[in-house]
């Protein structure tokens, strides 16, 4: 299938509450589809149960919603962290969504403008959604990965190792 090209301004939104980690939820919009409704995400905090895994699983929300998503959020007390832009190609196989990006920083806040590359590297992410409980998708993804190699190099991230 013909990939798609996408350009998104990501924002990251952070609720601290008495617990020690913070509630972070993502508001993205496209800025090559203007008329395009922002989507907002919640990443569950990664599942601990078999290490053997080959896939990092979590819960995962993401619901499309009106364009006056950051007032709202703000409204409930909710602050923004911080904010990028990332262009590049989803490619589609199945169930498998293959996201190769680059990643920008803004240099003036909410302007997304005027921006500077974060790396020369791309960012590749593979994801998948699956019920609860099917394991075999953590095989499939490996058995993809494997057919990368030795161009990119897929492994899990935890994201605590990352604080």
């Amino acid at each position: 299938m013909e990939p798609d090209t996408f350009v998104d301004h990501e924002m990251v939104f952070l609720l601290k509450g008495q617990q020690g980690s913070p509630f972070i939820l993502r508001a993205r919009h496209s800025l090559d589809r203007p008329n395009a409704p922002w989507h907002l995400r919640y990443l569950g905090q990664p599942e601990v149960g078999d290490k053997s895994r080959h896939a990092l699983v979590r819960n995962c929300v993401d619901v499309a919603v009106s364009h006056n998503l950051t007032e709202f959020l703000s409204e409930m007390g909710f602050r923004m962290d911080h904010e990028f832009v990332a262009k590049g190609h989803i490619f589609r196989k199945g169930a498998l969504k293959v996201v190769v990006c680059k990643l920008y920083r803004l240099l003036l806040p909410g302007n997304t403008e005027s921006t500077e590359n974060l790396s020369l590297s791309n960012l590749v992410e593979l994801s998948m959604l699956a019920p609860a409980g099917q394991d075999t998708v953590s095989d499939d993804m490996r058995n993809f990965a494997e057919q990368l190699k030795p161009l990119v190099h897929l492994e899990k991230i935890d994201p605590k190792r990352l604080m």
